[in-house]
């Protein structure tokens, strides 16, 4: 069954300027900017009017109309983005060896994991912040997709394998998630 026409509108929060290129759609707001192109988004057209952004589509089937309102969440994420921010929290859990954590430039460093020599290397997203404070890893930033891949890259780059997990649980974990306060 397809639908005829839909048409969704947002908000634009005061404070916040949102521009329109195309399918690029450009976010500015008080925590800095995110850009982002929906060129994928076929059937989605995006104009804005006044403080509003209005999304339309006509003769939708099921896997448009989820692509529609992706976008639109999309763009949510946006608006919370540049006036709110997102961070995710890790736990560093050690129990066997000392685990060191570092910020090496672009890249979070993760050395005497379960006492291995070699160097874990994560890399860090552009526009993301990450802070390391003793047992607990901060990332930061205004991109929601960015600020999850990088905590994601911390979580993946300290998994272990080969061990029994009921044992060994050693490794960094997400444990929040969320907008910033």
């Amino acid at each position: 069954m397809q639908l005829t026409y839909l048409k969704e509108e947002l908000q634009i929060p005061q404070g916040i300027s949102v521009s329109l290129e195309g399918k690029k759609i450009r976010v500015k707001g008080s925590k800095g900017e995110v850009v982002r192109d929906f060129a994928f988004a076929k059937g989605v057209e995006m104009k804005i009017s006044g403080d509003k952004i209005e999304f339309e589509a006509a003769f939708l089937d099921k896997r448009a109309k989820a692509q529609f309102y992706s976008v639109i969440a999309h763009v949510k994420n946006m608006l919370v983005g540049v006036t709110k921010g997102y961070t995710y929290k890790l736990k560093i859990l050690q129990t066997h060896f000392p685990m060191n954590v570092k910020v090496v430039k672009d890249t979070v460093q993760i050395t005497n994991l379960i006492g291995e020599k070699n160097v874990r290397v994560a890399p860090i997203l552009p526009g993301v912040k990450v802070n390391v404070k003793g047992d607990e890893i901060v990332v930061e930033g205004v991109d929601l997709e960015n600020v999850a891949q990088t905590a994601a890259n911390i979580e993946q780059a300290s998994k272990i394998r080969g061990f029994d997990k009921r044992i060994f649980g050693d490794g960094i974990y997400i444990y929040s998630k969320g907008e910033e306060q």
